[in-house]
């Protein structure tokens, strides 16, 4: 799997070797502006290579707000100056939103912008520091993902994993990388949501779903698993396989798939590798 890279004009475009950086980015995430005064002088040269070299991408705006009817005249800003082929928008809360807003109004304000970017058509993840997450009602937010950093050590590699459930941990601000000479933050998948969740090569199945097709006609009724089930429907043959070939998968990569520290496309790999050998060795046990 390659790498999940968030971008700004902290990341000059003409500094990037985006041929080299094509073979090793499978999303990137670029900042669009810095509240509705400032907006990122990077971001319309990321989005035009990301488009030239094929990089999937998503957005992100970190927000000034200074309240609810301001949260929103800063999402419909973002709106406007996002390339319409962004495959997600993410909100960012910091410490400068925590200023700009006060915590009174704090998660309403970050909840209307959400939403008024919802209404765009568009999936709306939200970014929050470790140490606010709990804080001002922020862990309420009703968004379509959750990213979270948690550096531990911050020296480019993840060793503390967010301590709270999410979708992507920013693990390092300090990731060096083959093309740019400087220093990048790197994320990694941490939940259930597959990278094509991400970049909109399959549809989304965060929730269970009953499709109707003419169900008052006689139609057919299609039914539709969740990630989770899918999760779990796969350890359990991946189980009773393991039961009947111990040699079949490694214990390791098993206990990490219970865990839930493999993403959900790995996993369902896992149970193909299972199949694959257990055919080689021709059981019928």
């Amino acid at each position: 799997m390659g790498k999940i890279v968030d971008l700004s004009h902290h990341q000059p475009s003409n500094k990037i070797n985006w041929s080299l950086a094509a073979k090793d980015i499978d999303l990137a995430i670029i900042r669009v502006q810095y509240g509705s005064k400032t907006e990122d002088k990077e971001h319309k040269n990321h989005v035009a290579n990301c488009k030239k070299y094929n990089i999937p991408f998503g957005h992100y705006a970190y927000g000034c707000f200074v309240s609810i009817n301001d949260a929103i005249a800063e999402a419909n800003d973002f709106l406007k100056r996002m390339d319409k082929d962004a495959k997600f928008l993410v909100l960012d809360v910091e410490g400068d939103t925590v200023k700009a807003c006060g915590t009174k109004n704090l998660a309403q304000a970050s909840q209307a912008f959400i939403d008024t970017c919802k209404k765009a058509g568009y999936k709306v993840g939200f970014y929050t520091s470790h140490e606010l997450y709990k804080q001002y009602g922020l862990d309420k937010m009703k968004a379509d993902f959750l990213w979270l950093p948690r550096y531990g050590k911050d020296n480019g590699t993840p060793n503390l994993k967010p301590a709270y459930p999410c979708d992507l941990w920013q693990y390092s601000q300090k990731c060096k990388v083959s093309w740019y000479d400087g220093l990048v933050d790197l994320n990694l998948l941490n939940g259930s949501k597959t990278l094509e969740w991400f970049t909109g090569k399959q549809a989304q199945t965060a929730n269970t779903a009953v499709t109707q097709n003419n169900v008052k006609n006689g139609g057919t009724r299609m039914y539709q698993p969740s990630n989770n089930e899918l999760r779990e429907a796969t350890l359990r043959v991946l189980g009773r396989l393991s039961k009947k070939d111990p040699n079949g998968i490694s214990k390791d990569w098993y206990t990490k798939a219970q865990k839930g520290e493999i993403p959900l496309d790995d996993v369902v790999g896992l149970l193909y590798v299972a199949l694959d050998r257990g055919l080689i060795q021709g059981s019928n046990k």
